[in-house]
């Protein structure tokens, strides 16, 4: 049974909150079946929020669902991206070119594949190291001496991610912060810097309706993916911080996902999330006992057959450097090989 995620778009438009409507757009991506657009109204016009992929299909719909809601191009203010994945801001440069609206993202937006993404950061040496590397075609779980290209690396994700991870991002117009105001539906939102799932992932908080705009950070049924590449040097650390913080949260009465239903108990899907997580971590370490393996050789011994590939690596790998990081696992590099890890001795 599919999950809610990946369900096809459904035409139409939902309220969900006061000023507050969503329309679906439809997607292919990762197993994703739609992306919600959240389409927020003030007196001067409308904030859109993550407006789905590149192409066609996504222009199409967006005019259907403006259309639907009785909102004309012309009165878009403003479009919000939650973070710097296709699904999320490709739409942005066409919407950019049609209407008067601004592009708004956390300050460390960017797209780690593109050198320097559109702003230097404080990258640390290690983290500037990992990316050159990933950007020619190595993962930092792979053998140091293999590099295919950037191209060659994307297509073995597929070829829809090869398409993909050539778009080139707009730069945003307006850079937020933790905790800086956002005005959208004539109410004042709370920007919540929420690293993880990427670096730049921002949530953003209504406190006077108790809404959560929680972009990809916490979705209803599925656990939100956790790279290794682009989310600093302990993705996985860095998005087990921001779930306590977005749990932490006073007043959340309505999580509005990016993708799936909205829902309502932010501490518990959050508490569920980290109950996977540290099943996985868990799983590592038993595997590990039975001697030093690659990253590789853990994603197939604790991933389905039908699951394998970049995806489940990436993650493992986000895992790992976790695990390495507390001081429970070490790294052997190899000549000729990927590193593998092993259980520090107690």
């Amino acid at each position: 049974m599919a999950k809610q995620e990946q369900l096809p778009a459904r035409d139409g438009v939902l309220t969900v909150g006061p000023g507050v409507r969503r329309v679906q757009l439809p997607v292919r991506f990762t197993g994703l079946g739609h992306v919600n657009m959240y389409v927020l109204e003030d007196a001067r016009g409308v904030t859109l929020v993550d407006p789905g992929l590149p192409g066609r299909a996504t222009w199409a719909a967006i005019r259907r669902g403006l259309r639907q809601a009785e909102v004309p191009l012309e009165r878009v203010h403003t479009v919000l991206v939650t973070h710097s994945h296709p699904d999320h801001f490709g739409g942005v440069a066409r919407l950019l070119a049609s209407t008067p609206a601004r592009m708004l993202a956390h300050g460390r937006y960017r797209t780690w594949w593109k050198p320097h993404g559109h702003l230097d950061l404080d990258l640390s040496d290690e983290e500037q190291a990992i990316e050159e590397v990933a950007r020619r075609g190595n993962h930092p779980w792979g053998d140091p001496e293999q590099t295919r290209g950037l191209r060659a690396a994307f297509r073995g994700m597929g070829p829809r991610n090869l398409a993909l991870g050539a778009i080139r991002s707009p730069a945003p117009t307006v850079r937020v912060e933790d905790g800086d105001t956002i005005e959208m539906a004539g109410r004042a939102w709370q920007a919540v810097h929420t690293p993880g799932h990427t670096g730049d992932h921002l949530c953003v908080f209504d406190p006077e309706q108790g809404l959560l705009l929680s972009g990809d950070h916490v979705l209803p049924t599925i656990t939100p993916h956790v790279g290794a590449i682009g989310a600093g040097l302990d993705p996985l650390g860095s998005y087990l911080d921001s779930l306590a913080k977005v749990a932490g949260l006073d007043g959340v009465r309505l999580v509005l996902p990016a993708h799936g239903d909205p829902f309502e108990s932010i501490a518990g899907r959050t508490g569920q999330i980290r109950q996977h997580h540290e099943l996985r971590l868990a799983q590592l370490r038993d595997a590990l006992r039975a001697g030093p393996a690659s990253t590789r050789e853990l994603a197939r011994s604790i991933y389905p057959e039908r699951h394998w590939g970049f995806l489940a690596e990436s993650e493992t790998y986000a895992h790992l450097v976790h695990l390495e990081r507390t001081g429970l696992l070490q790294r052997i590099a190899r000549s000729g090989g990927p590193p593998v890890f092993e259980i520090v001795p107690s």
